[in-house]
């Protein structure tokens, strides 16, 4: 097969590379790493770049014009190579990257009457061996077992091959008096470490809680002696430049690109641990427990387990209920023999985040219905009591998490949070996280500033910006029309800060998407949304919306805002109180396989309350009858 000579001017290098490879392959080997949001489907038309020289054959051209692909431009995922080339590859999106937030990071109340000798089944136990002599020549291996035995009360006990290469040096480091930390949660019982001393009993015994989200990957570092979490850290995964909501990353992986996509997630996963323990001054390599919570397809493409089935009907996961692992076998950057714990799924797409979130929310425990939402990249959605329980989920996009939109950011120092716009003048007024000149907008100032365009008539019920308003910060930008929040004088960056036409969009179609998802749900199930007592709110940046603007967008149900509880990443809260208690533990599998999970797509139902939801707040207003009273005000 002939080869060919690529040259990108970002590269100091050309490559070789034969006919019939795709330009962003050419791209990855020459060290330059081109975002794919879309996956790689030629959709987003964010992977565009300049063929100077040569030319390729275009599989597709969208969102190309014919002047665009006159002038050589080629969606580098959608380009095939049949000759030689010189190429010019734009800057590329920069997703803001801070490996904690201050919106998420809190006081965590260690559960009440927490005892580890009762709850925790990584228990370390201080042993004193009689050493070998000639009249005892007992293998170190059954010594350790019958020290356990008769010290510890543990019948049997296996150990991996890598943990007894180490037992001899320990057992004699130790002059025989060392700690042995053990897996009681399974039969046999595990070892997992011998260390060559005794240990004091407030000693931190290291544990980590793992939530894999689409757009953010969230870990809290916890000592399962006291239960409290020392270390909380969350970081955007690193999966997002090859797709930024879940079809888009499985139709990746697909295309041979599994291996890279498990690679992002793990250095995403890793970086964040190495983090949390350099805060209390532990190493990785204390950790040995983990439990990891995500959504279905996360958890797969995590463990490296082939993801298709999930978005090809009938939409069937390759597993739900996973088997407890060892951080060796997943390149998991813990202890090697770290038990390992992926916490159960439901179906395809209400994963083990929501079955982690409905024991931390409460809704399983509920007297009444209660309505319990994951506002994330994918909304999840549960209804239920503590006698039943049904959920479903819609694709959400990511745009409330602060990606996906031109200058989202995560709810961290700069971000705009909330915003207020003069009904006379359209001139905005802000609140920035932590004071001084903003830097971009969260997932809550996204909201707020949304349902103050529409109140104020700068945009109508469809989100389309009014260009006949005759005031600067509504214009014709870059990205079609779009509204300045901030100029650039008054920024951080010091660039405009806008919402453009496609944010709205964005916005719109996440905001119909969750409305949608749990009105169909209470249909379905017989449950009229004004009879649900309690909404309660997860996510990332759930906590801190303010309910009015959610409602006057047609994001929440317009009911009285007492009956709204925000509670932030439940994924992670789920997975911390699955970490400490197997009792706890055991009651997210009992949720998972009591839940009834509701398929959105089986018929038209969804995609009807999904168009009709796509105004603001609504097409049917009677549903939102707040909202205008709110709009009467503002005029």
């Amino acid at each position: 097969m002939a080869e060919h000579l690529v040259k990108f001017d970002v590269a100091p290098e050309p490559v070789s590379v034969p006919t019939g490879t795709l330009l962003v392959e050419a791209a990855r080997l020459a060290g330059i790493d081109i975002s794919q949001p879309c996956g790689g489907q030629g959709r987003c038309g964010r992977c565009v770049t300049l063929v100077t020289e040569g030319t390729v054959r275009r599989r597709s051209a969208l969102r190309l014009s014919a002047a665009d692909v006159e002038q050589g431009y080629a969606l580098a995922c959608q380009s095939v190579i049949e000759g030689g080339l010189t190429v010019t590859v734009p800057p590329q999106e920069k997703i803001e990257r801070r490996l904690t937030t201050d919106r998420t990071v809190g006081e965590v109340f260690v559960p009440a009457n927490y005892d580890p000798l009762m709850a925790q089944t990584i228990r370390r136990f201080s042993l004193t061996l009689p050493p070998p002599t000639l009249a005892d020549q007992t293998d170190d291996w059954g010594r350790l077992r019958t020290a356990l035995r008769q010290q510890a009360g543990l019948g049997d006990v296996t150990a991996s091959l890598g943990t007894l290469r180490q037992l001899g040096r320990a057992l004699r480091s130790g002059e025989w008096e060392v700690t042995a930390i053990v897996d009681t949660a399974v039969s046999p019982s595990r070892l997992i470490d011998v260390l060559p001393a005794t240990i004091s009993a407030d000693t931190p015994l290291w544990g980590a809680a793992i939530d894999i989200g689409t757009t953010t990957v969230t870990v809290w570092l916890v000592d399962l002696i006291t239960g409290a979490v020392r270390a909380q850290v969350s970081d955007y995964n690193g999966q997002i430049s090859r797709g930024e909501d879940v079809i888009s990353r499985i139709v990746y992986a697909s295309k041979d690109g599994a291996d890279e996509l498990r690679g992002l997630a793990l250095e995403t996963i890793n970086g964040l641990i190495k983090t949390a323990c350099a805060r209390v001054k532990a190493q990785p390599g204390q950790i040995v427990k983990a439990t990891v919570a995500g959504n279905s397809a996360m958890m797969h493409l995590f463990l490296g387990i082939p993801a298709e089935s999930i978005r090809l009907s009938p939409f069937i996961t390759a597993v739900n209920q996973l088997p407890a692992l060892a951080a060796r076998d997943i390149d998991l950057a813990v202890h090697p023999e770290a038990t390992i714990d992926c916490l159960p799924g439901v179906a395809s797409y209400v994963g083990a985040d929501i079955t982690a979130g409905a024991l931390s929310s409460g809704v399983c425990d509920a007297e009444q219905e209660t309505l319990f939402i994951d506002v994330g990249t994918n909304g999840e959605i549960v209804l239920g009591t503590r006698e039943w329980l049904a959920a479903c989920a819609c694709s959400a996009g990511p745009a409330f998490e602060g990606a996906g939109v031109l200058d989202g950011m995560r709810a961290t120092a700069g971000a705009i949070e909330e915003a207020w716009i003069n009904g006379d003048t359209f001139e905005p007024t802000i609140r920035v996280i932590g004071g001084g000149q903003p830097r971009g907008l969260c997932g809550s100032g996204l909201i707020s500033l949304l349902a103050e365009l529409f109140l104020t008539g700068a945009i109508d019920k469809g989100g389309k910006l009014n260009m006949l308003l005759d005031i600067a910060r509504i214009r014709q930008g870059e990205h079609g029309p779009e509204y300045v929040v901030a100029w650039a004088s008054q920024t951080e960056t010091g660039r405009d800060i806008t919402i453009t036409s496609v944010d709205i969009d964005n916005l719109l179609r996440a905001k119909a998407a969750i409305y949608a998802g749990f009105s169909v749900l209470a249909d379905q199930v017989g449950v009229p949304l004004d009879a649900i007592t309690e909404v309660l709110i997860g996510g990332s940046f759930g906590k801190y919306i303010n309910v009015e603007k959610a409602v006057e967008i047609g994001l929440l149900p317009d009911m009285a805002w007492d009956r709204f509880k925000f509670l932030g990443n439940t994924s992670v809260k789920g997975a911390y109180l699955a970490l400490l208690d197997k009792a706890a533990r055991a009651r997210v599998a009992d949720i998972a396989s009591r839940m009834t999970y509701i398929e959105l797509s089986a018929d038209n139902t969804f995609y009807e309350a999904f168009m009709a939801a796509l105004f603001l707040p609504h097409t049917d207003l009677s549903r939102f009858p707040s909202v205008g009273v709110a709009a009467a005000s503002k005029g």
